[in-house]
C-alpha cells in the first residue's frame, strides 16, 4: 500500500457492495481516518437503493486486527471517541441489507466483533480469532459484549473474554462463530457467489427478515410476533410476493425488485 491509497477501498460488482480494509502494513487496525471512511461508507449503503449486500474484507492477508491504539488523538476525550465507533457498530448491525465477513487471516478485538456484526462470517483454514482485549488491560467493545452471549452462550463468552484465546477456524466454526469454513483459494468465488444469491432476494423481505431476527432475541414471542405482522404487511405491498408466486407457476426463478406495488 502507497501512502496515497485510500485506507477503505470500495468495489460495486451488480448489487454487492465489497469494502475492503486497506491498510495491510498494520494488519488492517483502525486508525480514526479508517474508522471514518468505514462510518460514512457503511451510511452510504444504506441509503443506496442499488446496494443490495455488503461484504467486509481487509487488505494484504489479514482481516482486522483491531482498533489502532497508537493512532489514538490525545485531544479526543475517550467516551467521546468509543461514542463515535458505536455509531458505526449501530450502523452495520442496523444496515438494511444482508452483510458478510470475508475472513482470511487474523481477526482480532474490535475487528472480530465488526466480523460477528455481519449476518454471515466467511473464514480460511487460515483464519485466527481473539477478544484480546483482557490483554492489553481493556474491555469488549464494538458489540461484543452483546454479540458474544447470543452466539455462543454466557460460558463460553466469558472464557473468549476473559481468557483472550487466540483460537483456530475450526474452533470458531465450531462455536458457530463462523457460518462457513472454506480453503483459501475457494474463498474469493465462494464468497462472490454468495452476494449474488443475497443480491438476487427480495430486498424488502431480507431487510424485514434482518431485522425481525436481529430485535426478535431481545423481545417476548408476543412482542416477536406483532413485528412480523407489520413486517408481512410491508412485504404485501411490495411487487415481490406476486412475482414469487408468478416465477413458481410458470416454473421459474423470480426477479426481485423491491418496488411499492399498492395505488
Amino acid at each position: 500500500m502507497s501512502d496515497d491509497e485510500p485506507v477503505l477501498l470500495t468495489d460495486r460488482a451488480g448489487g454487492v457492495l465489497t469494502l475492503t480494509l486497506n491498510r495491510p502494513r498494520r494488519k488492517n487496525a483502525i486508525d480514526d481516518e479508517l474508522w471514518n471512511a468505514l462510518g460514512e461508507a457503511l451510511a452510504s449503503a444504506g441509503n443506496d437503493p442499488e446496494v443490495r449486500a455488503v461484504v467486509l474484507a481487509g487488505a494484504g492477508g489479514a482481516f482486522c486486527a483491531g482498533a489502532d491504539l497508537s493512532g489514538r488523538r490525545a485531544e479526543a476525550h475517550p467516551l467521546s471517541r468509543m461514542h463515535r465507533i458505536n455509531e458505526i457498530a449501530l450502523r452495520l448491525h442496523e444496515l438494511p441489507v444482508p452483510t458478510v465477513a470475508k475472513v482470511d487471516g487474523v481477526a482480532v478485538g474490535a475487528g472480530w466483533n465488526l466480523a460477528l456484526g455481519c449476518d454471515f462470517v466467511v473464514a480460511t483454514a487460515r483464519s485466527r480469532f481473539s477478544q484480546i482485549f483482557a490483554r492489553r488491560g481493556l474491555s469488549l467493545d464494538f458489540g461484543g459484549s452483546w454479540l458474544l452471549p447470543k452466539l455462543v452462550g454466557l460460558q463460553q463468552a466469558k472464557r473468549l473474554a476473559l481468557l483472550a484465546e487466540m483460537i483456530d477456524a475450526d474452533e470458531a466454526h465450531r462455536l458457530g462463530l463462523v457460518t462457513w469454513l472454506v480453503e483459501p483459494d475457494e474463498l474469493d468465488k465462494f464468497v462472490a457467489e454468495l452476494g449474488e444469491r443475497l443480491a438476487a432476494g427480495p430486498p424488502v423481505a431480507l431487510a424485514q427478515n434482518k431485522a425481525l431476527l436481529n430485535e426478535g432475541a431481545d423481545r417476548t414471542l408476543r412482542d416477536a410476533l406483532a413485528s412480523e405482522a407489520r413486517a408481512q404487511t410491508v412485504n404485501f405491498a411490495t411487487a415481490d410476493a406476486p412475482a414469487a408466486i408468478a416465477a413458481f407457476n410458470e416454473k421459474r426463478e423470480p426477479e426481485f425488485t423491491g418496488e411499492w406495488a399498492v395505488t
